[in-house]
C-alpha cells in the first residue's frame, strides 16, 4: 500500500485528512501532537456521536497494565484450583467425613455447594463493584475464599464440608466475575481479548496444578485437607497485593475521582500526553453521567431497568447469558468435577494422571486462544470449536456403549474387568474435547464485558456470570445421577446434542466483536444482531489499526531524518551556524534562490569563509523538513548534490 492511500484513510479528531508531506510545517498539526500517536475513533454516519471516544490502542502499554492483569487473574487461578482439587478429593476422602463412604448424593452436594454460593454472589457482585469498587470487591472475595478453605480443612462431617465449600463459593463467584471485568477496563482494545484470556489461562493453570498436587499426594493420609489448605496461598497473595494497587480508571470516573483516574492512566500509558488522558477521562465521565439517578443506589436501580428495556442492552444480555450457559451445559465442568470417577469407570487405576493430561491439554490450548483470539476473532473460533466438541462427545458416547459398566454401591465399575480399547478411545476423545473447549467456548464467554456499555456493564456481567454458575449448579448436582439414570452413552450424547444447538445460536446470534471499542459494540446490537455488519466493521477496524501502525512507522522514520539533520546542524561551529542563519535571512530578504549546494557554500564563504555540511539524503529525491528560526527550509538531494530551498518555492 502506498503512502498516499494510507494518508487518505487517516484523519484527525475534526475529520481532517492528515497529510504527512506537510505535517511538520503546518501549525494545524504541530510536531508535539503527531508524536503523541493519538488515535481517534469516529462515528460513522449511522453512529451516535456519543460513541466517539479516544482510545489508547496505538500507545505503548506499560508493564504496569500487564502487572495489574496478572494480579487480577489470580482469581482465575483460585477458580480453577477449586474445580481441580475437588475431583481428587472426592476419591481420597473415603471415610474421613462422618465416618462413612460418600454416596453419589454426598458427592453431588459437596461439589454443587460451591456453585450455589457462586451463583448467589454473582448476581450481586457487579452491583457491589459499582458501589464499592472493583478492587475492594476482589479483596472481599479473597477473605470469603480463605474463610471457606479454613472451614473445609477443619471439617469432620459432610455438612461442615458443604458449608465450607458454600462460603468458598461466595468468593469464587465474585472473583470469577470481577476479575475479567477489571482486566477489560484497564486493557486497550487491540489486546483486550488476549489480556482477558490471561484470566482463563490462570484458571486452567489452577486446574493443572491441582491435579498435579493430587497425583503426588493421593496416597498421603488426609491429602485432600492439604490440597484445600494450599488454596489459601493464592488468595492471600492477591489480597496483600491489591492493598497497594489502584482501581480501574473507569470506576474512578464513575465516582468523579478524576485525579485517581489520571494517575492510573499515566502509569498505564507513560507516553500519552496530559491532553489525551484528560480527553479520555472527560469521555468516561460523560458516559457515566448518561445514567439517570441522583444517588448511586438510584443509578443501580435505573441500570437494571435500562439493561432490560434498551434493545441493544437486552441483546447483549441474551448473548452473554447464552454463551455462559453453553459453557456449562456442554459438559466441561462435569468432566472437571468428576474426571476421577469417569476414568475409574473405564478401568484406569491412576485416574489422577489422566486428569493431569486433560488439564494440561486445556492449559496448552487456552494458550493458543490467548495468541489467536484478537487475530482470528471470537466468532470464528466458536464456529470451529463447538462442532469439534460435538464430534468428540459423540465419540465418547459411542465408546461408552461398548464398555460394560456396572453401578455397585457408590462406585462405577468396568464390567469387562478393566482397561480396554473403548477406554482408550474415551481418553483420546476427552483430550480432543478439552482442546476444542479451551480454544473456543472456554475463553470467549469471559469476554462478556465487551458486550455491555459502561452504564450497564456491572449488572450485565453479573447476570451472565450468574447464568454460568446456575448451569454449573445443575450439572454438578445431577451429573452422577444422569450417568446412572440415562447411562454414560446417553449422558454424553445429550451434551453433544446441546453442542449442535449451541452452534446454531452462535451462527445466527453472535456478532464479531474483535477490535471494536467497549462502548462501540452496542451500535452493532442496536437493531438486531447484525452478524454481517459486525464482521465488516471488525475488518474495517483491524485494517485501520494496520494503517495507523504504518503511518506511525513513517512518522518515526520522518522524525529520525529530522534528528539526523538537527545533529548535522549542531555539529557546525558557532561561527558557521551564525553565518548560515544570516545567509538564510539574506535570502529571505532578497528573495534569492540557491540551486545547488556549491552555490550555497560559495555564499557562505563570501560571508565568513566557512564550509558547512547542511545534511544529505541517502536516496535521490528524499526530502527532510524542519523549522530554522522562523523560516522553513528543505534539504534534498539532486544528482548527488545537496540542495537547500524554501518550502515556498514549491
Amino acid at each position: 500500500m502506498d503512502e498516499a492511500s494510507i494518508m487518505d484513510s487517516i484523519s484527525d479528531k475534526n475529520g481532517n485528512v492528515v497529510d504527512l508531506s506537510n505535517i511538520h510545517k503546518s501549525d494545524k498539526y504541530p510536531k508535539e501532537q503527531i508524536t503523541t500517536k493519538a488515535n481517534y475513533i469516529h462515528a460513522n454516519d449511522d453512529e451516535d456521536d456519543s460513541s466517539v471516544m479516544i482510545t489508547f490502542d496505538t500507545y505503548s502499554m506499560s508493564n504496569f497494565v500487564v502487572f495489574l492483569t496478572f494480579v487480577a487473574s489470580i482469581s482465575g487461578f483460585m477458580f480453577g484450583y477449586d474445580t481441580g482439587y475437588i475431583s481428587t478429593a472426592l476419591i481420597s476422602m473415603k471415610k474421613d467425613l462422618s465416618n462413612k463412604e460418600l454416596t453419589y448424593g454426598d458427592k453431588e452436594l459437596i461439589t454443587s455447594a460451591t456453585s450455589l454460593g457462586a451463583l448467589i454472589t454473582a448476581v450481586f457482585a457487579g452491583t457491589f463493584a459499582d458501589l464499592f469498587g472493583r478492587r475492594p470487591t476482589i479483596m472481599f472475595s479473597n477473605i470469603l475464599f480463605i474463610v471457606g478453605a479454613i472451614l473445609q480443612v477443619c471439617a469432620h462431617s459432610i455438612w461442615q464440608m458443604i458449608i465450607g465449600r458454600f462460603i468458598m463459593g461466595f468468593g469464587v463467584g465474585i472473583g470469577s466475575l470481577i476479575s475479567p471485568l477489571f482486566i477489560s477496563e484497564i486493557a486497550p482494545k487491540n489486546v483486550r481479548g488476549r489480556l482477558t484470556v490471561i484470566n482463563s489461562l490462570w484458571l486452567t493453570g489452577g486446574q493443572l496444578i491441582a491435579y498435579a498436587i493430587g497425583a503426588g499426594i493421593q496416597h498421603v493420609e488426609n491429602s485432600w485437607r492439604i490440597m484445600v489448605g494450599i488454596s489459601m496461598i493464592p488468595a492471600t497473595i492477591q489480597l496483600l497485593m491489591f492493598i497497594k494497587l489502584p482501581d480501574t480508571p473507569r470506576y474512578y470516573c464513575m465516582k468523579n475521582d478524576t485525579e485517581s483516574a489520571k494517575k492510573v492512566l499515566q502509569k498505564s500509558y507513560s507516553n500519552a500526553t496530559d491532553e489525551i488522558i484528560d480527553l479520555k477521562i472527560k469521555n468516561l465521565i460523560e458516559l457515566n453521567n448518561s445514567i439517570h439517578g441522583k444517588t448511586v443506589y438510584h443509578k443501580v436501580f435505573n441500570t437494571f431497568k435500562e439493561l432490560h428495556t434498551v434493545p441493544s442492552n437486552l441483546r447483549a444480555l441474551i448473548i452473554a447469558c447464552a454463551l455462559q450457559g453453553i459453557q456449562q451445559f456442554t459438559g466441561w465442568n462435569a468432566l472437571m468435577y468428576f474426571s476421577g470417577t469417569i476414568f475409574e469407570s473405564v478401568g484406569i487405576k491412576n485416574s489422577a494422571a489422566v486428569s493431569i493430561i486433560i488439564a494440561g491439554t486445556n492449559f496448552i490450548f487456552t494458550t493458543v486462544a490467548f495468541i489467536v483470539i484478537d487475530k482470528v476473532g471470537r466468532r470464528l473460533i466458536l464456529l470451529i470449536g463447538i462442532p469439534c466438541m460435538a464430534l468428540f462427545l459423540t465419540t465418547c458416547a459411542v465408546a461408552f456403549h461398548y464398555i460394560d459398566l456396572k453401578f455397585e454401591g457408590n462406585d462405577i465399575i468396568a464390567g469387562n474387568g478393566g482397561f480396554s480399547a473403548p477406554g482408550i478411545i474415551v481418553i483420546i476423545a476427552m483430550i480432543g474435547f478439552a482442546a476444542s473447549y479451551a480454544v473456543g467456548i472456554g475463553t470467549v464467554p469471559w469476554q462478556q464485558s465487551e458486550l455491555f456499555p459502561q452504564n450497564v456493564r456491572g449488572v450485565g456481567t453479573s447476570l451472565s456470570t450468574a447464568t454460568n454458575w446456575a448451569g454449573s449448579l445443575v450439572i454438578s448436582s445431577c451429573f452422577l445421577t444422569m450417568l446412572k439414570s440415562i447411562s454414560p452413552p446417553g449422558t454424553f450424547a445429550l451434551f453433544a446434542a446441546l453442542c449442535v444447538v449451541s452452534f446454531v445460536f452462535v451462527y445466527y446470534c453472535y456478532p464479531e466483536l474483535s477490535n471494536l471499542e467497549l462502548e462501540e459494540v452496542q451500535l452493532v446490537l442496536t437493531d438486531g444482531f447484525k452478524i454481517k455488519q459486525s464482521q465488516e466493521l471488525a475488518k474495517q477496524r483491524k485494517s485501520e489499526h494496520i494503517k495507523q501502525k504504518k503511518l506511525l512507522q513513517m512518522m518515526e522514520f520522518n522524525n529520525t531524518q529530522l534528528e539526523q539533520i538537527d545533529t548535522g546542524l549542531l555539529e557546525e561551529s558557532s561561527e558557521s551556524a551564525s553565518i548560515s542563519k544570516k545567509l538564510i535571512e539574506k535570502k529571505n530578504n532578497n528573495n534569492a534562490q540557491f540551486t545547488t549546494a556549491d552555490e550555497f557554500r560559495s555564499q557562505q564563504q563570501a560571508l565568513g569563509n566557512a564550509n558547512v555540511t547542511v545534511g544529505t539524503g541517502e536516496r535521490s529525491g528524499e526530502r527532510n523538513e524542519d523549522n530554522f528560526g522562523s523560516s522553513e527550509y528543505r534539504v534534498s538531494t539532486y544528482q548527488g548534490e545537496t540542495i537547500l530551498s524554501d518550502t515556498e518555492d514549491d
